[in-house]
């Protein structure tokens, strides 16, 4: 059973279908997305504090932070799920915090979003889980639908196990087939809530692995909310570390290795 969000993500609620896919990604000047004074509370616990964040098309950003420090928010406000209490949310250029739900839903579909636990449908093949989008939001026949089902399949090395149900498959082969879904109408932007979460070593490297290739092939903007800093360094161009409400530090690897903060530094020791 999904919870509602992850319905709506997937497009199961009433929505009208569009041409097959045309290069989805969105304007190609400026960032892809770019957040600006963003803020969220819930009550009196102020969660995101002023949130200034940018990622362009081509660039993996990944957003650590201890738990609760709000990077899963982050990824609902993005993606509409949630709205802030202020700030600016632009995407490819366009102002998102004031969009109706028919906008919210259209600008949906140039975006992949790969749940932490997968989100299969149980009661769905491998196959007709990746086909979901394309069946709810294009007019491909079938027999173009089941062609680009076993293209995204392939690329994420799960083309031989199409009839294959969720329950038969390992967790790692799960992430790949959510990974093939989240992928399946071209988005021009790729967001991640902990890809690797629950994951052995081994599988856990393998799937860092594809995100790379996979951005390499797909040239997406890609945002991954991860704890695991190993991860955010096999896949990640730029890290952004979250603390109370805001972002602490931003940059490449080696710059979060020169911070002389406290914080940063026992940050990286315990995760190292």
């Amino acid at each position: 059973m999904m919870r509602p969000e992850q319905e709506v993500l997937l497009g199961a609620e009433e929505s009208h279908a569009t041409p097959a896919i045309e290069g989805s990604g969105g304007d190609s000047d400026g960032p892809a997305v770019a957040l600006r004074g963003l803020h969220r509370s819930f009550g009196s616990q102020m969660v995101l504090d002023g949130i200034d964040l940018t990622v362009g098309s081509g660039e993996t950003l990944a957003v650590l932070g201890r738990s609760g420090t709000g990077k899963s928010v982050l990824l609902k406000l993005i993606i509409g799920l949630q709205k802030p209490d202020s700030g600016s949310i632009r995407i490819h250029g366009q102002e998102i915090t004031r969009l109706d739900l028919d906008a919210m839903n259209e600008l949906r579909k140039k975006m992949g979003f790969l749940f932490q636990h997968s989100a299969l449908y149980d009661s769905l093949t491998v196959e007709e889980n990746v086909a979901f989008p394309l069946r709810r939001h294009t007019k491909m026949t079938e027999p173009e639908r089941r062609d680009r089902v076993k293209e995204l399949l392939s690329g994420v090395g799960m083309e031989s196990d199409l009839k294959k149900m969720p329950s038969e498959l390992s967790g790692g082969m799960q992430k790949r087939v959510g990974l093939a879904r989240a992928l399946a109408l071209e988005p021009g932007i790729l967001l991640l809530d902990e890809p690797t979460a629950g994951l052995d070593p081994i599988t856990s490297g393998e799937i860092d692995e594809l995100i790379l290739k996979l951005q390499e092939e797909h040239n997406m903007a890609s945002i991954v909310v991860t704890h695991d800093l190993h991860s955010a360094k096999t896949f990640a161009d730029r890290i952004a570390l979250l603390h109370e409400g805001n972002v602490l530090i931003e940059g490449k690897f080696t710059e979060l290795e020169k911070s002389d903060n406290e914080f940063v530094s026992e940050f990286l020791k315990r995760d190292s």
